[in-house]
């Protein structure tokens, strides 16, 4: 192979890449052919990683949010000492293999989000950008650069035409994160065709008036991308964007700059062809050249020295200030500060009704002094959603230890931003709006779930009760949605000391995002609801009132609707019949109980039962079974006071009562 070391090295990329989609029959070739110089730049110039301990906090992030080209990402983990032997090259997209279509958080070492659908990873890379500033501002002091690190990323076309990259990016431009430097795949080719049918908009100048540092360079020419890097290190005022002018399929005969290049193998004589014009043996298979393979390793050596100095720095740190250092420990291992939970409040009926978002709001700023990474904000709603930080300051460019961001009406960026926090480490993400909006943050709320990430959703204004706002703001089947993601729990707290304890458990979840769903209007304060907080919300369903003769008919509800069950019982119980009510603010937590405290909450004996819930019935089967019913809403709702509407929906205690005496065969 008559080339240089450089060109070695990259065209042990291109054609690992190649013969990895070849061998799956499936897969995205193009990209990583057409983004290898680059990629190889930022990694063996630039990036600042441990092969050895992926979790190092210091380190620099990648994110390739173009996460179709993931055999770029396989590679260069490979070939950088990852754990990540070439066997698994060998084996992408196949079972059981830790090399998937697209690059998975928790699978792959080394792989720092899921990025599947477009537009993600350029927003999670945003919330990485945004907890470094945050962290650094919190806890660097003078000699002690603790958290000083670059985010970097190769997004695509895909990934800008995506609206969430859009909310990203002008967010990003705002904040000044200048530590954010992301590497524009420009090869002007989509599944589709040319990206003339479609994409014809001027990027630099979009970025520029984001407030973006951008500069534009040919992406085969190793000096000036080095040089855009650099340039790109030393902008600290602004998030910088390097337009790279690239081919995708490049050097392949007949693909290169082809659509045909993108979502599909070459093909055995095409990559023959593409390898004999790259000057590599045309029969062999992912061949790693030695030589390419010394530089690559040098990561290695780099890393480990990196981390080392880090750590020696930090070490000095925690001799000064052992306060931070420990609470630094206690982040990085997932555990809250000790004694937190004693900053809870607990809330009296005397206190009068108070809507759950108002408690919700009250919790915060109760308990945000003992949990100083504590950070979060609103889709511009912070004054109905209660989740500002009353203490503390915005998040600004002026003011990055601020600890209440402002998002702006981007829900779909928020999803995905508090994603990057979560993923980033050291932080405890949460982001407001109202639940009918959650319908624009669905994609990030999922992966959030398929990643584990122990984000906190404040979803307010949660039901066909916001009155006059009218069905486009009153959600209806959101619930049943969300109850749909898998590992996402949802919880719908009755009154304020369930909306503490949802708190208590969102935070305590280490291992996937929590849905908080709460009341615009105030409901009462249950003396009941202040109990054990482990026996009662964190269970998902518990008995808060009971027949004290024989048990008749179960009132299973959540939310507001406890109290009108609470009602009906009274009503019941003067006709005689025996009533259980039951809280059941979250399907999840309770479906996660052992069988004997599912039956002890829901005795199999009693088949009268009757679920009541503000919302679409979908699902309800699970716990009222075949003889059993709701009262629920599966039309939209409509413009009225919420007083009204309860009238004219049927959730009155009278309607309780009627249905469940029909159950009950006493009509």
């Amino acid at each position: 192979m008559s080339v240089n070391l450089d060109q070695l090295c990259i065209n042990t990329i291109r054609t690992l890449a190649m013969d990895g989609v070849q061998k799956a029959k499936s897969g995205h070739p193009g990209m990583p052919m057409g983004m290898a110089d680059v990629a190889y730049v930022l990694w063996t110039r630039f990036l600042r990683h441990n092969p050895g301990n992926p979790a190092w906090p210091d380190r620099d992030r990648f994110v390739l949010s173009a996460g179709h080209g993931s055999m770029l990402l396989y590679s260069l983990l490979h070939l950088t000492g990852y754990d990540l032997p070439l066997e698994e090259l060998k084996n992408f997209r196949q079972w059981g293999s830790r090399t998937p279509g697209h690059p998975e958080y928790g699978l792959t070492p080394g792989v720092e989000t899921t990025t599947g659908p477009l537009g993600q990873g350029f927003a999670n890379g945003v919330g990485m950008a945004l907890a470094e500033r945050f962290l650094a501002a919190t806890f660097n002091r003078p000699g002690f650069p603790i958290f000083d690190h670059y985010t970097y990323a190769i997004v695509s076309d895909g990934d800008l035409m995506e609206g969430v990259s859009h909310e990203a990016a002008s967010l990003a431009g705002h904040l000044k994160l200048g530590k954010l430097v992301y590497l524009y795949d420009d090869n002007e080719i989509s599944i589709e065709g040319s990206t003339d049918i479609t994409f014809t908009e001027d990027v630099s100048a979009r970025f520029r008036a984001y407030g973006w540092h951008v500069q534009e360079v040919d992406g085969y020419d190793l000096g000036g991308i080095e040089a855009a890097i650099r340039a790109a290190q030393e902008e600290t005022e602004r998030p910088s964007l390097i337009v790279c002018h690239a081919h995708i399929a490049y050097g392949s005969p007949n693909k290169q700059d082809t659509a045909g290049a993108h979502g599909a193998p070459l093909g055995e004589e095409e990559i023959r062809l593409t390898k004999e014009a790259l000057g590599w043996p045309a029969e062999a298979h992912f061949l790693v050249p030695d030589e390419a393979l010394a530089v690559f390793r040098q990561a290695v050596e780099r890393g480990q020295q990196g981390e080392a100095q880090w750590r020696e720095v930090f070490e000095r740190y925690r001799a000064v200030y052992t306060k931070e250092a420990a609470l630094l420990d206690a982040l990085w291992a997932g555990e809250l500060p000790a004694g937190w939970g004693d900053k809870m409040p607990v809330f009296n009926p005397a206190d009068g009704p108070l809507a759950t978002r108002k408690a919700s709001g009250a919790v915060l700023n109760s308990i945000a002094s003992a949990l100083p990474t504590l950070v979060g904000g609103s889709a511009d709603l912070a004054p109905s959603n209660a989740t500002l930080l009353r203490d503390y300051e915005d998040f600004q460019s002026e003011t990055a230890a601020g600890r209440n961001l402002r998002f702006g009406v981007r829900e779909h960026a928020m999803g995905s931003i508090l994603n990057g926090m979560a993923l980033h480490g050291g932080l405890l993400p949460y982001g407001g709006t109202f639940l009918v909006f959650s319908d624009y943050m669905r994609p990030p709320v999922r992966l959030a779930a398929l990643m584990d990430l122990p984000v906190v959703y404040v979803w307010t204004h949660d039901s066909v009760w916001i009155g006059e706002d009218g069905p486009t703001h009153q959600p209806i089947e959101h619930l049943a949605a969300l109850r749909a993601i898998p590992n996402l729990v949802v919880i719908r707290p009755a009154d304020a000391n369930e909306t503490a304890s949802a708190w208590r458990a969102a935070l305590e979840r280490r291992d996937g995002p929590t849905a908080l769903v709460l009341t615009r209007q105030k409901l009462p304060i249950l003396s009941e609801s202040a109990r054990d907080p482990a026996e009662t919300v964190a269970r998902g369903a518990y008995v808060l009132a009971d027949s004290s003769g024989t048990l008749d008919v179960l009132l299973i509800a959540s939310g507001s609707e406890v109290h009108l069950a609470l009602e009906a019982r009274e009503l019941l119980a003067e006709k005689g019949v025996g009533v259980r009510v039951v809280s059941m603010p979250s399907w999840e937590l309770f479906d996660a109980q052992p069988e004997s405290y599912r039956e002890m909450v829901l005795p199999p004996e009693v088949t009268a039962r009757l679920g009541i819930e503000a919302g679409v019935t979908q699902g309800w089967g699970k716990y009222v079974g075949w003889d059993g019913d709701v009262i629920g809403l599966d039309c939209f709702g409509a413009s009225a006071p919420y007083k009204v509407l309860t009238e004219k929906f049927g959730f009155t205690a009278q309607a309780v009562v009627e249905q469940a005496l029909r159950l009950l065969g006493r009509e």
